[in-house]
């Protein structure tokens, strides 16, 4: 058993407003050179919708993540070899277009224009090239548009899907949408990492965060295409790679990631989980539909002595293991099980969560919900958001893992409607945990925690400093004690 660690991350979709403050943190703390403009390391796209860039899930275009080949995983874009050939010709990389071509607005022509009886305007201009242009797309173009035709009818997963069940979607009355936040996953299994021809993306060994060196990027954009989804950019001015890095300089610091902190929904959670790496090649080859029970099966209880023993011969320090024991990733991926990951058919094995959205599915149900936990799955088979949709999307198609998650939302639902309305029969809400497979204080954990929580509980950042302490050639803990990191308790937060 080789055990290590991960930071990873827990995205509440029912609590997402889709006002983008992560995107405009992220932006102005990351991205702010030139040849960056294009580069969102954090979006919210709107679900159904094409995704930035333009349709990134659609694998047979662009060919990335793994593919089982027998008892072996390769590359869908290839091998290091291979990948040297489509140095000077890739077709299947993202062009300019699928993103958006950086622009600016001649704001001279405001305050240099002449008196005249037309209202000056500021006209965009390409910041490749200069020249006047046309603004066609952007980050968040079909922000809002779900139900359009150019953009929801076009979304991988809504053409994946059958006639009916479209035609139920884009009716009227059960047009529906969400939002998706999206970064980098920080997959076990990167692909972004094994298409470098010139190894220069890397994970951490102590906390697993993907980096990519600058010193060795060559810019050959291999990263790009390995990347299922798409969250390595290509710097057109600076030539090299970029991406998301979980802000580590600042979790270095005791803070949370700029997106998480700045979140107004508290819908991110960010938390260690110990996983056997031993196990990722095991895992990643189970079939589409099992990889997101194998994914969470690889995920190891930090309260077992047993890992324990075993953590601390692989070296992970004490301080370490007491944040795994308080992760709310645990909670949300593996205690409660309410948390699944995007795409798990990728065979990344990402390590960024999400929580289902419920509010579309229980659109259908019966208004005075007192056959609720009966009709269970006939309220989920009329649900606005095809159950076959949402499978797609977190769970590899596997209907059943959707259907679990559903059983315990809807759960919690019921159990917080008896407690603070009272309209409900205590035998209605006990069978609803029945089919969900939870305990009363079990429910009562999920709602503090997704309602109720305060930072602290939400955002629990591991003792790392680890640049700090190389950099003063002194022992990470000697380090942290000195700079008074532990030394005192952090300063309360009122929110």
């Amino acid at each position: 058993m080789n055990i290590r660690a991960q930071i990873s991350s827990v995205f509440h979709l029912d609590k997402c407003i889709g006002c983008h403050t992560c995107s405009i943190a992220c932006k102005n703390l990351w991205t702010d050179r030139q040849g960056a403009e294009y580069m969102w390391w954090n979006n919210v796209e709107t679900k159904p919708g094409t995704g930035y860039p333009t349709k990134w899930e659609d694998q047979n275009q662009y060919q990335g993540g793994w593919e089982k080949a027998g008892d072996e995983l390769t590359l869908k874009s290839g091998g290091r070899g291979s990948l040297l050939g489509k140095l000077f010709h890739n077709p299947k990389l993202p062009t300019m277009d699928d993103y958006y071509e950086p622009f600016t607005f001649k704001y001279g022509d405001l305050t240099s224009a002449p008196a005249g009886n037309d209202q000056p305007t500021a006209r965009p201009v390409s910041m490749v090239s200069g020249k006047p242009m046309a603004i066609e797309a952007g980050p968040n173009w079909d922000d809002d548009l779900s139900g359009s035709k150019s953009y929801a009818a076009n979304d991988p997963g809504v053409v994946r899907l059958s006639a009916g069940e479209q035609a139920q979607m884009f009716a009227i009355e059960k047009m529906v949408m969400f939002h998706l936040p999206r970064i980098c996953n920080h997959c076990l299994n990167a692909g972004c990492v094994a298409g470098c021809p010139s190894g220069a993306i890397y994970k951490r060994g102590e906390d697993g965060i993907v980096l990519i060196n600058q010193d060795k990027c060559r810019g050959w954009r291999m990263c790009v295409s390995a990347c299922p989804y798409k969250k390595t950019y290509y710097g057109w001015n600076t030539g090299k790679s970029e991406k998301c890095l979980l802000c580590y300089p600042r979790q270095e610091a005791g803070e949370a990631p700029a997106c998480f902190h700045s979140c107004v929904g508290r819908i991110r959670y960010l938390g260690v989980l110990l996983y056997d790496a031993d196990r990722i090649k095991e895992t990643a080859l189970h079939e589409d539909s099992e990889l997101a029970a194998a994914q969470r099966a690889i995920i190891l209880d930090p309260s077992d002595p047993q890992v324990q023993a075993e953590a601390r011969k692989s070296g992970l320090p004490e301080q370490l293991l007491a944040a795994a024991q308080r992760s709310p990733v645990y909670k949300f991926v593996k205690e409660w099980g309410i948390a699944l990951p995007l795409h798990p058919e990728f065979r990344t094995l990402p390590m960024l969560f999400y929580v289902p959205p419920l509010l579309p599915v229980l659109s259908q149900a019966n208004q005075g919900t007192q056959k609720l936990a009966e009709e269970f799955f006939t309220t989920l088979a009329q649900a606005r958001l095809p159950l076959q949709y949402l499978a797609g999307l977190f769970a590899g198609g596997n209907l059943e893992e959707v259907k679990a998650v559903y059983r315990r939302l809807i759960a919690v639902r019921l159990q917080r409607r008896q407690t603070s309305v009272g309209d409900l029969a205590e035998a209605e809400v006990a069978k609803a945990r029945d089919l969900a497979g939870v305990s009363a204080a079990q429910v009562e954990a999920i709602y503090r925690m997704t309602a109720l929580t305060r930072i602290r509980e939400r955002i629990v950042v591991p003792p790392l400093l680890r640049e700090q302490a190389v950099e003063a050639g002194m022992d990470p803990e000697e380090y942290k004690r000195g700079m008074g990191f532990g030394a005192r308790r952090p300063p309360k937060r009122r929110w």
